[in-house]
């Protein structure tokens, strides 16, 4: 492109694309489609003497509320490596990837969210930037208020296999009160 030619902003309109079968943003000017797929979460339920890690969120959503460490899988990573790197930022914890604890589905805000049963390998834990502190719970005394239904997913799913070696990687509820409650204490 010469300097004398300006530059074409992209226009996207909604439409579908030739050989698809759904919506889409096309560009109007070139016919780049801007395909939107869902994001990758990875993170861990950390174990350290029966004692789960969590962090208490310094960001929104969920602002002061409890979580496992997890965060958006980076280009260039492996799940299993996104997670124990989401362990360090968020609570400066060194982690041993046991196994793969669940693939669980959110659709309705676009993540697939890939958490790892994991083993928390030394002290100290110290909050990261994006968490305002840092704690081991037993699974008996947890925070009253867990961040995300996939919070008490995960914590439910780890009590269930946390004596197995074997078994398929558990996924989200499909339907009733726990699909969405993310208040509800973790049974024991």
């Amino acid at each position: 492109m010469s300097p004398e030619q300006p530059a074409l902003a992209p226009r996207f309109q909604h439409s579908i694309p030739q050989g698809d079968d759904r919506e889409r943003r096309v560009c109007d000017h070139c016919g780049f489609i801007d395909y939107e797929n869902p994001r990758i979460i990875v993170g861990s339920v950390a174990i350290r003497d029966g004692r789960v890690l969590l962090c208490r969120r310094a960001i929104e959503p969920r602002k002061g509320h409890w979580t496992l460490p997890a965060g958006f899988m980076e280009q260039g990573e492996s799940p299993a490596e996104g997670a124990r790197r989401e362990a360090w930022e968020e609570a400066r914890a060194k982690l041993e990837i046991d196994q793969l604890l669940g693939v669980y589905s959110v659709p309705h805000i676009g993540h697939v969210q890939l958490i790892y049963r994991a083993r928390l390998l030394d002290d100290p834990i110290a909050p990261g930037p994006e968490s305002q502190e840092v704690g081991l719970f037993a699974f008996d005394q947890l925070p009253p208020t867990l961040a995300f239904p996939s919070v008490t997913w995960t914590l439910q799913h780890y009590l269930e296999t946390c004596d197995q070696t074997d078994f398929a990687p558990r996924s989200a509820p499909q339907n009733g009160p726990e699909a969405g409650n993310s208040t509800r204490k973790v049974g024991l």
